[in-house]
């Protein structure tokens, strides 16, 4: 059963565990951090954790690391394209407040070794090359065309293979598909191993899925690889139809630490949106919403010039009837105007309503 001692040991850094309550998120943060805002969600304030309890499925600590590389410039940049062209932003949606806001977060991996043992089989394609001849009319004559075509000689291989697979990566999240989705895969090849520098002023996201529940994961992936070294073997360029029978032997797995800036801004209702940065990419994904509240008040803001308009109009009439004859054209003309600018002001909140839909399509 684990301790907090034990765990800073093993880490080799005073570190603590914590909790969001909203969206049950568990990481590890350097000891004695004033609190802190939840950098998935922004919704909660990280609670501590009972280490002997709640840590689960794997506290330990990781073998690597992918370090954060993107730069600051880069950063800014992205942020700043991110608020670009957002008609009727948020106010709170500005380059200074999500820099501000920008938190370090690491999210886990695993990479597994396992020993292989199996029988197997698949077919194996080797590209070649068809010379024909066509034969077309053009400029009052026939001419011979070459055409070159591809096509796949494919032959049956059987065998049987030991081997070693080492760092097959294996998502430690439930929503690890997601996230690669939003932000980009990582090049396990820029890995370091681990050392507590890395953790300074970041949230280590901890693991939610065990190495039990993850080796389904894993079995295709080897295969992968495995059907990859059989089509290596035959130096062909295509393989179909593989099919194996293994045995595994011994695993071993291990921990790998993604980089990723995490940072929010807050909606027309107070709501946080986080916005995701790839810590070595710097690839950016976040929800770009148009404040609904801020079009309406530029429209209620046009349709009160409008209706000063209206009224001026209603004015000029009277003042044709009862004051002083040829004032009727003006208050024609004013008319239109004042309903031209009424109509106008339901432009702004058909801008904001059309943005956000076309972000919700995407």
């Amino acid at each position: 059963m684990a301790t907090l001692n034990a765990l800073m040991t093993e880490w080799k850094a005073r570190l603590e565990p914590v909790l969001c309550g909203y969206c049950d998120w568990r990481y590890m943060i350097p000891a004695g951090s004033s609190t802190q805002r939840c950098p998935h969600c922004f919704r909660r304030d990280l609670v501590p954790l009972d280490v002997r309890e709640e840590l689960t499925p794997f506290p330990h600590r990781p073998e690597y690391v992918l370090p954060f590389t993107v730069t600051g410039e880069r950063v800014a940049k992205q942020v700043s394209l991110f608020t670009h062209n957002i008609p009727f932003a948020p106010a709170d949606l500005t380059p200074q407040n999500l820099r501000k806001r920008l938190r370090r977060v690491y999210l886990p991996h695993w990479l597994v070794d396992a020993e292989v043992e199996a029988q197997l089989q698949a077919e194996v394609g080797f590209d070649y090359q068809v010379v024909s001849h066509r034969e077309r009319y053009a400029s009052g004559q026939w001419v011979t065309q070459e055409v070159r075509e591809t096509r796949i000689r494919w032959e049956h291989r059987v065998g049987d293979m030991v081997r070693e697979y080492y760092n097959v990566p294996v998502p430690a999240l439930e929503n690890d598909r997601e996230l690669v989705e939003r932000l980009g895969t990582y090049p396990l090849e820029e890995m370091e191993d681990y050392r507590p520098e890395h953790l300074d002023r970041s949230f280590v996201h901890l693991p939610d899925r065990s190495p039990e529940d993850a080796w389904a994961d894993a079995v295709p992936a080897i295969q992968q690889q495995a059907a990859d070294e059989i089509r290596q073997a035959a130096d062909a360029q295509h393989v179909r139809d593989f099919s194996w029978r293994p045995d595994f032997g011994y695993q071993e797995w291990t921990q790998l630490l993604r980089p990723l800036y995490a940072t929010y801004y807050l909606d027309d209702d107070q709501q946080p949106r986080p916005v995701l940065i790839h810590g070595q990419t710097g690839r950016l994904s976040g929800e770009r919403r148009a404040s609904t509240k801020r079009a309406r008040r530029m429209g209620f803001i046009i349709g009160g010039v409008g209706l000063f308009f209206v009224l001026v109009a209603v004015g000029l009439g009277l003042a044709d009837l009862f004051v002083a004859e040829g004032l009727g054209l003006a208050a024609l003309l004013v008319l239109l105007l004042a309903a031209a600018i009424l109509i106008g002001a339901l432009v702004p909140p058909f801008i904001a309503w059309e943005f956000n839909r076309r972000q919700d399509l995407q």
